[in-house]
């Protein structure tokens, strides 16, 4: 699903670790620093036959147990370990070790034989020139009109779980095609429909090129760029954001102390963004949270088109295809950048610069009352404290914004932009599975479902869950006049995967087993599912299999730290025998312990010709309010301020 033509440029000038400073390791869950990355390959490699022949799919930090978090200070020695995935240039399997960076000993290995690994940035230039020489490929093109195959992006897409006879046994990318005829040009305006590279990735050997038709190649340019369709407008007045006296956050090393909040900042090349031990005023609230999982399965039965359902994060890696983001562009404001750094092919450490935007952001109004007798106004305004990246992953771009608010309440947001993926058309012809958005040009139906991983800690490591639906009261002498409902409140005992219930506008509520309100009742956290959507993927089909955690809309599972992501371990070209669906099959509690909510939320997007040629922001996401986690309205503390650059407008 990856065009990278500017991408891997841009990460083999700019981003590769070479003897940079390395940043300090103070707190255990820092992440590893490029010596780290570098010792850690190392390791593996002396343990290793024929190391010349090893590929890395991932170096990480092995984080340690909460435990061991927990009774950490500062000063304390800190014994780091790594997690390394390696595979062989030509043939499958993934071998895992763990390996300890304070004393250079393996620690565990564990061999996986027909796991195939995430598909490395280095991979997808290698999978493109292989196609490009290619002389069915060239032939293919010619038929086409297109004479030079440079001309032609191909973009390396996972390949699901269709395998043909000739694809057994081994690491497949199903290739999609556009034209490109001039530099610079807007490359989805141009599908190549029907032509479909087959590629075995372990051996960079093309297996075959299907050849679906003769659906002419639109020719119509539709770019984006400044000037593209015009001169840009001149009537919008610029909005500045100053911060005169500085930003309200402070950073030490990695973590992050802003209002009542305390938040430590992770990063890892498959998840990316991570957050840790987030508290505020001194209680905890969450231990973890990250994206963990998405999945974009589309909507058509045509024959090279029933296998895309990309798992970006398990399948490619998040991380790895994050931005570097531009002040005054991506974030607007007084901003404090992070950088990333994780492993390449090779086990080289390799840097995204600003990968990690960090900021405040004025919120509206955050409560307000005006009594009328005595013409008294009392109003406070809210701001919220933003952390956030953006990848790229093709075609799409997927910022991810965690804010913090100052009542205490969490949320994610996905923004969603980019272009839609693109198929052709005979031009005028009715679509069934899309919509056509230009002459010749369809973007067709499809879904982004997310999956976050939070491992809870609501004032305690030991919390229950609360599913909690609105009920009508029946008619009856409880209800004489019809407008009788009340809360039902049902405690969730054993691991499972619950649906949403949006006619008893359902939420869930996180519990802690130690702390308790003013009123006597255990403190609290609800998660809202307002982001949420229905998969239509069937559950029994082999992209169903696969994505089996779309199918609740929450998961609640016993802290588990072998259970890492909801699609399970190893994605590419799984069956479904790993992951939520499978784990939660285990009767184990989830009452009063270390447990882990996973919502799924996500978009079902029916393109508009309002997403052509770039799509505006699309937003999903959840919320998680206190719910009696506080024993009155704890944003009473904030002063009353009228903002000194506020002005009337000059306007006629």
């Amino acid at each position: 699903m990856i065009n990278l033509e500017n991408r891997l440029s841009t990460t083999e000038a700019s981003i590769r670790d070479a003897g940079l400073p390395q940043p300090a390791v103070v707190h255990p869950l820092d992440p590893l620093t490029g010596d780290e990355i570098r010792t850690a390959a190392s390791i593996v490699r002396q343990a290793v036959d024929n190391p010349a022949t090893l590929r890395i799919e991932i170096i990480e930090l092995l984080e340690p147990a909460r435990a061991v978090v927990r009774a950490f200070a500062a000063g304390d020695t800190i014994q780091r370990q790594a997690r390394v995935n390696v595979y062989r240039i030509g043939s499958i399997g993934v071998e895992a070790f763990i390996v300890s960076l304070s004393d250079g000993s393996v620690l565990a290995r564990t061999r996986h034989a027909t796991a195939r690994p995430t598909i490395q940035l280095e991979e997808f230039e290698e999978i493109e020139q292989a196609v490009k020489r290619h002389p069915d490929f060239i032939a293919a093109c010619k038929r086409r009109g297109i004479a030079d195959p440079e001309q032609v992006c191909v973009d390396p897409w996972s390949a699901g779980s269709l395998p043909a006879a000739d694809e057994q046994d081994k690491h497949i990318s199903y290739a999609f095609c556009w034209h490109r005829p001039t530099i610079g040009e807007n490359q989805y305006a141009h599908p190549i429909e029907g032509l479909n590279p087959v590629i075995d990735i372990k051996n960079l050997t093309v297996l075959r090129i299907e050849d679906h038709g003769d659906t002419p190649v639109p020719a119509i340019p539709a770019n984006y760029t400044e000037g593209a369709y015009g001169s840009p407008r001149s009537d919008l007045k610029p909005i500045d954001v100053e911060q005169p006296q500085g930003v309200s956050f402070s950073i030490n090393n990695r973590c992050i102390q802003w209002h009542d909040w305390s938040i430590h900042v992770g990063f890892n090349a498959r998840e990316g963004l991570t957050l840790h031990n987030m508290s505020f005023a001194g209680r905890s609230v969450l231990y973890r949270a990250a994206l963990a999982e998405m999945v974009v399965p589309y909507g058509s039965p045509l024959p090279n088109h029933a296998r895309k359902s990309v798992f970006d994060i398990g399948e490619y890696g998040i991380g790895k295809l994050c931005n570097s983001l531009a002040l005054g562009c991506d974030c607007l404001g007084v901003i404090h950048y992070m950088d990333a750094l994780m492993s390449d092919i090779n086990g080289e450490p390799m840097k995204i610069d600003n990968a990690i935007c960090i900021h405040e952001e004025d919120d509206g109004i955050l409560w307000k009352h005006y009594d009328f007798r005595t013409e008294n106004t009392e109003v406070r305004r809210a701001r919220r404290l933003v952390i956030s990246t953006i990848a790229t992953v093709g075609n799409y771009e997927y910022g991810s914004y965690w804010y913090f608010h100052m009542d205490g309440s969490i949320e994610f947001e996905m923004k969603a932009t980019g272009i839609i993926n693109t198929a052709a058309c005979v031009p005028g012809t009715p679509q069934k599975y899309g919509l056509e958005v230009a002459p010749g040009v369809v973007g067709q139906m499809h879904q982004h479902l997310f999956c976050a991983k939070l491992d809870m800690a609501i004032d305690g490591d030991n919390n229950s869950v609360i599913e909690c639906d609105t009920i009508v009261e029946p008619e009856g002498p409880d209800n004489p006049y019809g407008n009788a409902f009340y809360q039902r409140e049902t405690r969730l005992s054993e691991q499972c995967g619950r649906p949403r219930d949006p006619d008893a506008e359902r939420y869930w509520k996180f519990v802690s087993a130690d702390g308790r309100n003013a009123m006597g009742h255990p403190t609290a956290y609800k998660l809202e599912s307002s982001g949420a959507v229905r998969s239509f993927v069937r559950p029994d089909s082999p992209t169903g299999k696969r994505m089996g955690f779309t199918y609740n809309q929450l998961w609640i599972t016993a802290d588990d730290a072998q259970q890492r992501y909801p699609a399970g371990e190893f994605v590419n070209q799984s069956d479904g025998s790993d992951g939520l669906a499978v784990w939660t099959k285990e009767a184990r509690s989830i009452d009063g312990v270390p447990l882990v909510a996973w919502p799924v939320f996500g978009i079902n997007h029916m393109p508009r010709l309002e997403d052509y040629p770039v799509q505006p922001v699309v937003r999903t996401g959840f919320k998680l309010h206190p719910a009696g986690f506080f024993d009155r309205n704890p944003a009473l503390d904030l002063p009353a301020e009228t903002n000194a650059s506020s002005c009337h407008a000059a306007v006629e």
